[in-house]
């Protein structure tokens, strides 16, 4: 962990006066885990992919992201925006990102080529897919099986596409005990 802290604040910001860091990998590979500890350890407020996405809108939601927190933090305004609430499914309680310090963005496609200029750090969280899936299916339920394997599917081609993990500062294992 302290490793991960030094190269975060070796690195100079680059949104506005922001240093952000993006903690990426596929669902259920340890990302929360690792970014709730990066938290903790530099002070730094997270932000996860999750507010943002919904069952039905599994990467297109970066518009939304950009627009509410990255173009005003960048121009060192707060950002402001509603959770995505997964279980009600509706956008639920607004959440304000303040700029300067440490961001940890979090969540599956957060080191997208999209924001990869503005990042001071980009981690890549490698966990088998096997164990992806059953912390995934720990955690939502054996009934949701269908939409983990089209979402990991989905996020395979992304990054394949985008060649996220190719392009990582860092490349971690999953934590065994984190989600």
């Amino acid at each position: 962990m302290q490793e991960i802290v030094a190269r975060i604040f070796a690195h100079q910001p680059r949104l506005g006066s922001t240093r952000l860091v993006a903690v990426d990998g596929g669902g259920g590979a340890g990302k929360s885990t690792l970014a709730a500890s990066l938290a903790a350890e530099c002070g730094a407020q997270v932000v996860h992919t999750d507010d943002f996405a919904a069952e039905n809108n599994q990467l297109a939601w970066w518009p939304r992201l950009e627009e509410q927190v990255l173009e005003p933090i960048a121009c060192g305004r707060p950002g402001r925006y509603q959770r995505y609430d997964w279980v009600d499914r509706v956008l639920a309680e607004w959440r304000e990102v303040t700029p300067g310090g440490v961001i940890v963005l979090e969540g599956v496609s957060s080191a997208r080529a999209a924001v990869r200029d503005r990042l001071s750090l980009a981690v890549w969280v490698e966990t088998p897919p096997d164990v992806r899936l059953a912390r995934g299916l720990e955690r939502d339920g054996a009934h949701t099986l269908p939409l983990w394997q089209q979402w990991m599917a989905t996020e395979d081609a992304h990054f394949a596409a985008d060649r996220t993990r190719e392009h990582a500062d860092l490349i971690v294992g999953g934590d065994t005990s984190g989600r």
